[in-house]
């Protein structure tokens, strides 16, 4: 079996992936007209020309442009059908899919209508593909603890559908602390916490996730390596990041993947997964990190099925779900 049919072959979950962050050029000019939305750019080949990324933030003003087609709640439906279609070619039996409603409801669109659309696409994938599925609202660091309040308030209606919250956008100078009083908020209404920490931020970062906000997961979190110590914790408390290869060379965190430090992380005993963030703008979705990465690092089959099985074990989803899954992907040969 060559490596892209085994690494398709793997169960598997995906735990970052930005759902806004899936829409790719095409699908993007087809809702903007759609819409009567003016985008920056006048085509598919101008939008893929303006992906050269310096840093975080020159991806999220573009990403933050593109994300204005989204308008009704059949775009949101829309968008997630065709990342759950490719998701399942990739082997994805489970996702987690982060979304930020701050983007959409301050250009007018009502929390209820990006829910509506996902959770409709979340059903519709389970029916065609068997895909599990979680969202997880994700606030934006840049702006002020109090928005994130006020998007809290009109989120309490749909909780129901939300399994847990998460923490993005611009990292620099947004360390969580700033979110200490809403992530507990966030906890004590059950839902599960993850954050964003140590992509561009320090190891600091990390550590303030876990010990202020009490994150189950840390997205990202590449920068652990720079404290010994705090590598010693995240293999001790088995704490999984959220590793998206692609995306930290597209954004600069590292200068090509063969430089990235997965697989060091891997052998101290952390519990790295590898997802696709960004997939429209960074160069590939799921299964494209795995291999690339597992070029670049010389991965072994064996490590491929361990990142394969540390995401099933991080995933929110009770025994009864993940235990088929770990079965399976048990029964596959290294």
């Amino acid at each position: 079996m060559d490596l892209e049919h085994f690494v398709c072959s793997l169960p598997k979950a995906e735990l970052h992936v930005h759902i806004e962050g899936t829409l790719e050029p095409e699908m993007m000019f087809e809702l903007a007209s759609r819409n009567g939305v003016a985008l920056p750019w006048k085509s598919v080949e101008e939008t893929r020309a303006a992906y050269a990324f310096t840093d975080l933030q020159s991806f999220l003003d573009l990403y933050y442009a593109g994300a204005a087609a989204l308008i009704h709640e059949r775009d949101f439906f829309e968008l997630a059908l065709a990342y759950f279609e490719r998701a399942h070619a990739d082997g994805v039996v489970h996702a987690e899919l982060f979304f930020d409603p701050q983007t959409h409801t301050a250009r007018g669109v009502a929390f209820a209508t990006v829910v509506d659309g996902l959770e409709r696409a979340c059903a519709e994938a389970q029916v065609r593909w068997g895909i599990s599925s979680r969202l997880i609202l994700c606030f934006l660091r840049h702006l002020s603890e109090d928005e994130g309040f006020a998007t809290l308030e009109q989120a309490l209606p749909q909780l129901a559908r939300i399994h847990g919250v998460g923490l993005d956008s611009s990292e620099r100078g947004h360390p969580p602390a700033k979110f200490a009083r809403l992530f507990a908020r966030c906890r004590e209404l059950g839902l599960h916490i993850v954050a964003h920490a140590g992509e561009e931020g320090p190891p600091a970062y990390i550590a303030d996730a876990l010990d202020v906000l009490k994150v189950e997961r840390i997205d990202h979190g590449v920068r652990c390596a720079e404290d010994p110590a705090l590598v010693e914790r995240l293999a001790r408390e088995q704490v999984a990041l959220t590793v998206c290869p692609l995306s930290n060379v597209k954004l600069c965190v590292f200068p090509d993947l063969a430089q990235h430090n997965l697989k060091r992380l891997l052998e101290a005993g952390l519990k790295v997964t590898i997802n696709s963030d960004d997939p429209a703008y960074f160069g590939g979705y799921i299964a494209r990190n795995f291999i690339d990465t597992a070029r670049a690092l010389g991965l072994s089959r064996t490590q491929l099925k361990r990142i394969a099985r540390n995401s099933l074990e991080a995933s929110f989803v009770p025994e009864s779900l993940r235990t088929p899954w770990l079965l399976r992907l048990d029964a596959m040969p290294a």
